[in-house]
């Protein structure tokens, strides 16, 4: 009499594939308008363009980043808060607005304040797409599921650097950052069609709505919620951060943040001044550009194979060996390869920095607690904003220099095989909490 049951129980879960594809959609457009600077630059340099200056454009990439590094911080804890799909709807409104504000500026003055509001709602986004995707996939594809929501960066930096090569010759930067708003068309659907994390509604208090929507979306009991979580211990800032360095994961948060810090000084280097360096070494505005092209295509792919790989491995892993795959593609570069070589290095490069920095957010979403798991993405990504913010103003520091490409090379070769250090220094399971 229980297997008819049981069968028409199975037969009525909900599918989670909506809210993969929206997580991935609401990355895209967060991608797009965070890598649209690096792509744009060209169009800023020079005095037939903004005339800004190589130092001045590096320095508000920074600066912007910092909005990043707010909007990391602070979208974790405010979506334990509020719930993760307000946040992901504000995160949207954001730095869609802002980006149409980048449009209209009326000088490079104005367009930097836009860019640094902007990067609020880029940096927020991330962290809680991340978590909520982690948390609806089924446990046995968590690190596939992630892993494909998570080539929505490379795939925003492609559309990007499409765009950017075929209107920014004839047209300016303008269309390309108005582009940048379709973004919140997206709202709507991530209000009404994505449903609120169980773990956040455990952690309010909301267990009866909690279990209905695991129950319809087939999700485990997570080893988190079965405890009871008041919402008093997890109210202040302070005691939720200090969590992140009790149960014998302090060690291992402090190398995490490290590890993001790395990749993210490259990713951020790379991709604001990848065109400028390419077209210093003698190609192009569109064929400069184009190397972005093939850098997020390494990422593209390498995020799919990496989060493969991680599912019947590990992330950590995949981390390894993507800071590897960094090093030895930059130490191509070095070496001063042309032609396919070269093209080759730059997509391997794309794997070994962007796709690294997708498996380091599978790694986190992983690692830590359901409980804390925004909470854990948001302070890894936000901390790791220092090298996002220092990446545009250090690369801007090679910008210039005679053989620009090797400079580069240098310049971000080696964080990369410190990169290789800081992950065989990493835990790849988190210890179990002591009584």
């Amino acid at each position: 009499m229980s297997t008819p049951h049981t069968t028409s129980a199975a037969t009525t879960k909900r599918s989670s594939l909506g809210i993969f594809l929206l997580c991935w959609l609401a990355i895209v457009g967060d991608g797009y308008d965070l890598a649209v600077y690096g792509a744009t630059l060209p169009g800023f340099l020079g005095p037939d363009n903004w005339g800004v200056t190589p130092q001045q454009a590096g320095l508000v990439g920074s600066i912007a980043l910092v909005g990043m590094l707010v909007g990391s911080l602070g979208s974790g804890m405010l979506s334990d808060r509020i719930g993760r799909r307000r946040v992901l709807a504000a995160s949207v409104i954001t730095f869609s607005v802002f980006m149409l504000a980048c449009a209209v500026a009326p000088d490079f003055t104005w367009f930097a304040v836009f860019r640094l509001l902007a990067c609020l709602g880029i940096g927020g986004l991330l962290p809680v797409a991340v978590s909520v995707a982690n948390e609806f996939a089924r446990p046995e594809r968590k690190s596939i599921a992630v892993g494909l929501v998570l080539t929505a960066p490379a795939v925003g930096l492609l559309l990007a650097a499409t765009a950017s090569m075929n209107l920014l010759p004839e047209f300016g930067v303008r269309p390309v950052y108005a582009l940048g708003g379709l973004a919140l068309v997206l709202v709507p659907f991530l209000l009404k069609a994505i449903p609120e994390s169980p773990t956040f509604l455990r952690a309010q208090g909301r267990t009866d709505e909690a279990a209905r929507i695991a129950e319809a979306y087939g999700l485990p009991a997570d080893a988190q919620s079965t405890r009871t979580i008041r919402t008093a211990d997890r109210g202040r800032m302070s005691e939720r951060v200090a969590a992140l360095f009790g149960g014998g994961m302090g060690g291992a948060t402090v190398l995490i943040w490290a590890a993001c810090i790395i990749s993210l000084l490259t990713i951020f280097g790379l991709t604001t001044w990848l065109p400028q360096i390419m077209r210093e070494s003698g190609f192009g505005t569109s064929a400069a550009i184009a190397f972005l092209l093939w850098y997020s295509l390494g990422a593209i792919v390498g995020t799919i194979i990496g989060s493969i790989v991680s599912q019947r491995t590990s992330p950590k892993l995949v981390m390894g060996l993507g800071f590897l795959s960094a090093t030895i593609a930059l130490g191509a570069l070095l070496l001063g390869v042309t032609g396919w070589p070269l093209i080759v290095a730059v997509v391997l490069a794309g794997f070994g920095g962007m796709g690294t920095q997708n498996m380091i957010n599978d790694h986190v979403a992983q690692y830590y607690p359901g409980d804390m798991r925004a909470t854990g993405l948001g302070w890894a990504l936000g901390i790791g904003r220092i090298g996002a913010i220092a990446g545009p103003y250090y690369g801007s520091l090679v910008i210039g220099s005679e053989g620009a490409i090797a400079s580069a090379a240098i310049a971000f070769g080696i964080p990369a095989a410190v990169g290789v250090v800081i992950t065989l220094l990493l835990p790849r399971r988190r210890k179990a909490p002591r009584a």
